[in-house]
Parts: C-alpha cells; sequence; structure tokens
C-alpha cells in the first residue's frame, strides 16, 4: 500500500522521484526503493512525506481506497472517500453510514444540494448553508455601507 501510495501522491503533484527525494533529504534511489516497495521509510520521513502531500502518516501507510476496482490515492487531510452509492428509482441515495457519523446527519436533517456542471453534487447541512448564505449577505450589506 505505501509503495502504491507514494507514486499515486507524487504522480498527482506531477513530481519526478528526484523531485521528491530532495524535499525529503534523500537520495532518489533511496526514493525508488520505496516506490518499487523494496525497503520502507523511517517514521520521521514518513512524516516530511504525509505532511509534502497533505495527507495523514495513517493514509499514507495504510490507506487501500479504491472506486469498485479502481486503486486511487489516499485523500487529503479533511477530504474523505467512503466509495460509490447507487441511485434509486425515485432518485434516492443512502449515505455510507461512516460519512453519516463524521458529519453527525441524522434522520431528519436538511441538506441542501449543490450543483456545478463541471465539478458534480455536493450535499451540505442545510442550517450551516443557511447560516453561510447569511454571513454574505451581512457583509454585503457592511460594503455598500461604506
Amino acid at each position: 500500500m505505501l509503495a502504491d501510495n507514494l507514486i499515486f501522491l507524487r504522480n498527482i503533484k506531477g513530481l519526478t522521484q528526484e523531485q521528491v527525494a530532495e524535499v525529503i533529504g534523500i537520495s532518489r534511489q533511496s526514493y525508488s526503493k520505496w516506490e518499487q516497495g523494496e525497503t520502507y521509510p523511517d517514521i520521521d520521513k514518513c512524516d516530511k512525506l504525509a505532511k509534502y502531500y497533505g495527507v495523514t502518516i495513517d493514509s499514507l501507510v495504510h490507506q487501500d481506497n479504491k472506486v469498485d476496482d479502481v486503486k486511487i490515492a489516499p485523500a487529503p487531510i479533511g477530504k474523505h472517500l467512503w466509495g460509490t452509492v447507487t441511485i434509486g428509482s425515485k432518485g434516492q441515495i443512502v449515505i455510507p453510514k461512516a460519512a453519516r457519523e463524521t458529519f453527525e446527519l441524522n434522520e431528519g436533517d436538511r441538506l441542501v444540494v449543490l450543483g456545478d456542471d463541471a465539478e458534480g453534487i455536493a450535499l451540505v447541512k442545510a442550517d450551516v448553508f443557511e447560516q453561510r448564505v447569511q454571513e454574505a449577505l451581512k457583509l454585503s450589506r457592511q460594503m455598500t455601507n461604506e
């Protein structure tokens, strides 16, 4: 998992092994061995790699995410991937339990469905969305009065 995650994360950033090795303070050959699974970085180097890529050490070392059968890189800190859902005949989906627990979603909670032609669909708790709209309106009024 670590070797695959290092390859995915490096490629996402569009970097060479040499560039990452330089940031971490090692040789390209040492870094190459990590990506090949021949050796493993010590905890200090794992910490530097995780911070550099914006992921947790745990996800760097252990995460084995897949969407269907396609393996993907660890998500950045604060981002999540819970897999796929299937849309029912009336457009309903079941939000994965881990997502409901993480965002404290309970039966009866209201969600705002947002969409972007290029980015897709997002769900936001209605009370959070409404609060942000009110804050934006307040700021807009303040700017108009200045």
